[in-house]
């Protein structure tokens, strides 16, 4: 595979001075020619920045590249940042939020974490703790195949970056920087990892992933800390490099050795090497769904427990499953259709559907790989109920409702449709009544999940189908035999919407 490299600037601590970096950032461009992306790490506003951040929240001032920035530091900038999972501040200026994913649609995929290391729990809002690092770190191990990150974006250091390689002069890596972000790095294996908050700028030699003659060859990683903007000492605070999303490149040219790479800084954490909670389930019930449980009765025997009933696994942590083949729904497989995706978010993404029931017929999916909504970790089945609900109050605003479903059966990857029908051709009865007269003519009894039943303690394996019409209603049935896969697009059918 080959692409187009990207053209990427990174900027250390802005500090409010955005004329400045703008001005520089246009002259780089006159130079040198167009680049695709600004990243600011650090500090992005100052303590006297109000006036001349309005031209640009005004939009009076335009940034001349799109700009990503990370999350305050202090608690005098918090105010600058109103949604801590990201928003647009200004045109072309966006705030990532305070940790989470950003998936290019070239592939580039950029791991961030806003704030400071958090010494104290509860943690003021401007830092992270251990929980915000292993729920980043888990986003992503779980994925398919996954071999690191393309960038890293964090505000402070990683606690001894300076190991085996050139010292950074006047900053002491084994005082300085995080120890969580650290962590951070060996497990995301990042290609460029990006810091500020120093106020030096400091390249450190590519470091290894792997162990030389004990694990197969792996990509180099590159630290890089930046200066602030306009420093008096005119330390390097604005850094230019092109780069090719690692899902683009041949894998021999991926893992080549740079002559001066050293040993990986952090290896010495060995077996201190920070373990992440096992993160529990949330306790919330997915709004109303239907589902098929495809009983122990029928096809292969299932074991059951001692009591007889329903082969639940409630105490055991189900295994995040691996793709059997090419998956077309992981964003990050090459498989994927990416001219219909609509929107993507720091867990899941929207795409119209290939061949959907109506020309608005779209999917919400996770980015990494689930096969069913009952693997859905608590952060992951959160951003699937905000996409619900944005979509739900999208298509009132037009004129319809949703109708959501999950098919579990056959298929490797989640996909939740969502198929948008007319308020004034049918009612929420309709739909349910719809649905119950088909499932009868396919000899499929449906009933309803007592209210505030946890969807989750039902076994994947039972899981095949999942309706929900309302966001307010739920049903199951048990599945007498092969599933009628065509169920789902008779019952809207059925009645003249």
């Amino acid at each position: 595979m080959s692409g187009k490299p990207l053209r990427v600037l990174a900027c250390g601590d802005v500090e409010g001075k955005f004329d400045i970096l703008f001005n520089r950032v246009q002259a780089v461009q006159k130079k040198s020619g167009e680049f695709d992306l600004l990243l600011c790490v650090g500090n992005f506003f100052g303590s006297a920045s109000e006036t001349e951040w309005e031209e640009y929240r005004t939009c009076v001032k335009k940034a001349p590249i799109p700009t990503y920035i990370l999350g305050a530091n202090n608690q005098e900038t918090i105010y600058y940042f109103p949604d801590v999972n990201g928003c647009e501040l200004a045109e072309n200026i966006t705030y990532l939020g305070r940790k989470g994913i950003f998936n290019s649609v070239s592939g580039l995929q950029i791991a961030y974490l806003s704030g400071t290391e958090s010494q104290s729990e509860p943690a003021p809002a401007y830092s992270f703790i251990n929980k915000d690092v292993a729920e980043l770190k888990t986003s992503l191990l779980s994925l398919p195949n996954f071999r690191g990150v393309d960038i890293l974006l964090t505000s402070p250091w990683p606690r001894d970056v300076g190991n085996f390689g050139n010292k950074p002069g006047q900053v002491d890596t084994k005082r300085c920087g995080s120890v969580l972000i650290s962590h951070l790095a060996t497990s995301l294996k990042p290609r460029y990892h990006f810091a500020a908050l120093e106020k030096i700028y400091y390249e450190r030699l590519p470091y290894r992933n792997h162990v030389v003659l004990q694990e197969n060859t792996q990509h180099v990683s590159r630290f890089i800390a930046l200066a602030n903007v306009d420093n008096t000492s005119k330390k390097k605070y604005l850094y230019a490099f092109s780069i090719l999303p690692m899902s683009s490149m041949d894998l021999t040219e991926l893992v080549k050795q740079p002559q001066d790479v050293t040993e990986n800084p952090y290896r010495k954490l060995g077996k201190e090497a920070y373990k992440p909670k096992m993160l529990s389930s949330a306790e919330e019930e997915p709004a109303c769904q239907f589902f098929f449980d495809l009983s122990k009765q029928h096809g292969n025997k299932r074991q059951s427990d001692e009591k007889g009933g329903q082969h639940f696994q409630r105490k055991q942590l189900k295994k995040i499953s691996k793709p059997t083949g090419p998956c077309w729904f992981c964003l990050a497989s090459p498989e994927v259709e990416k001219h219909l995706v609509v929107s993507i978010g720091t867990h899941c993404y929207l795409a119209l559907a290939k061949g959907g029931l109506s020309n608005d017929h779209i999917l919400i999916l996770p980015i990494g790989h689930y096969q069913s909504v009952v693997e859905l970790s608590s952060e992951v089945m959160e951003e699937v109920d905000k996409y619900k609900s944005a979509l739900k109050e999208f298509f009132r605003s037009k004129g319809k409702r949703c109708v959501l479903f999950e098919r579990n059966y056959r298929s490797q990857h989640l996909q939740l449709q969502v198929i948008p029908v007319p308020l004034s051709c049918c009612t929420t009865e309709d739909i349910k009544e719809s649905f119950i007269l088909q499932a009868q003519e396919q000899q499929i009894e449906l009933l309803e999940i007592p209210e505030h039943s946890d969807i989750k303690l039902h076994s994947q394996e039972h899981l095949i189908f999942m309706l929900n019409w309302t966001l307010e209603r739920s049903f199951f049935t048990v599945l007498r035999k092969i599933f009628p896969c065509s169920l789902e697009g008779k019952c809207w059918r059925a009645k003249p919407f």
